[in-house]
């Protein structure tokens, strides 16, 4: 992966760097995470991962070449004051889905089968099982 820095801007209102890049994934064979786009662009830039936040990153169609737009901040805290909650939330690595189902699995207990009250209508497959099962016994009779 290559990363190009397009533009670089220092904002001093808000203590922090604001970014411009370029990335060509043409070697990887497919479109870089988020995550590793964040790694690499921090040793590009000489700063801790943690203080580098993608706002945008974008794959043009039709090549292997994204546009992106990146802040690093000078602190945790004032990127935590600045940031939106869901850029935040783009910038930590994906959870496991998988294992948070087993846990699920094994803690809730299997939904047992509501048997049918008395006041409840039987439903229409019910019905027609029946009546299959009437016709059968007409037909045995009647032979």
């Amino acid at each position: 992966m290559k990363i190009k820095i397009l533009s670089q801007k220092r904002n001093p209102l808000l203590k922090r760097e604001e970014v411009a890049f370029e990335v060509d994934h043409s070697q990887e064979g497919q479109t870089s995470s988020r995550l590793h786009v964040r790694r690499n662009l921090a040793s590009a830039l000489k700063t801790k991962p943690e203080f580098v936040f993608l706002e945008r990153l974008e794959t043009r169609t039709g090549t292997m070449i994204a546009a992106g737009e990146a802040n690093i901040y000078d602190t945790i805290e004032q990127a935590e004051l600045i940031e939106l909650k869901h850029i935040v939330s783009r910038q930590s690595p994906p959870q496991q889905p998988e294992d948070e189902e087993k846990s699920k699995k094994e803690d809730v207990p299997e939904p047992k089968t509501a048997e049918k009250g008395a006041g409840e209508a039987p439903s229409k497959i019910e019905e027609d099982e029946k009546d299959k099962i009437k016709e059968e016994s007409s037909d045995d009779r009647a032979e």
